[in-house]
């Protein structure tokens, strides 16, 4: 079978490792460490490449963590958008809340929840980082204003904006208790509490 461009690098040399594994590697790495915790040592390391390779495939270090992002939201964070296919609003913020939990306190990925680590990141050279997290989260969180909307079985009480920062809220505050060592158990519960509070 043919190499196809995607397995190519610039020039037209055949890549010898591969890319998507090595973007899972990436992914794990920073989703562990965070962007400002990881170093390009780290990532080659983890990736299995050298620096030239990295940078010919993937770009600079901002680069690649873009391409991580897209491809967490496509992978393991991919529940928050299944989500609001749930044919109630109940059950949309119900799954978005049991939903973080199983992300951040997942027995085989690590703690915490990528796109809320990059949001915190602080010094001047994660600002894009930083910047394009906080624009996942909000496209996030309007198209679950948008979703409920269109339910009618919800609090009438709930305006669908707030209802919708609220619920981001929740779930940002179980992935920061889960990167501090909040166990899954606990974090159930306290999701468990906080839908109670909500839809009861």
């Amino acid at each position: 079978m043919a190499e196809s461009t995607e397995d190519r690098m610039p020039g037209g040399r055949p890549r010898s490792f591969d890319a998507d594994a090595a973007l899972d590697r990436a992914l794990e790495v920073f989703w562990r460490q965070g962007y400002e915790g990881t170093s390009l040592t780290d990532l080659t390391t983890a990736m299995g490449i050298n620096k030239p390779s990295l940078y010919a495939a993937f770009g600079n270090k901002e680069e690649l963590f873009g391409k991580v992002l897209a491809r967490y939201l496509d992978g393991p964070g991919a529940y928050t958008a299944a989500a609001l296919d749930a044919p109630t609003g109940r059950e949309v913020v119900e799954r978005l809340i049991h939903g973080a939990v199983a992300l951040t306190a997942g027995e085989d990925t690590p703690e915490g929840c990528l796109c809320v680590k990059s949001v915190h990141a602080g010094g001047p050279d994660s600002h894009a980082v930083r910047q394009d997290a906080v624009a996942v989260r909000k496209a996030g969180e309007a198209a679950l204003r948008r979703r409920l909307e269109q339910a009618d079985d919800l609090p009438s009480h709930y305006e669908p904006a707030a209802l919708a920062a609220l619920v981001h809220t929740i779930s940002d505050g179980i992935a920061v208790q889960a990167a501090a060592g909040r166990g899954r158990d606990e974090l159930r519960q306290v999701a468990d509490l906080a839908l109670r509070a909500l839809l009861d």
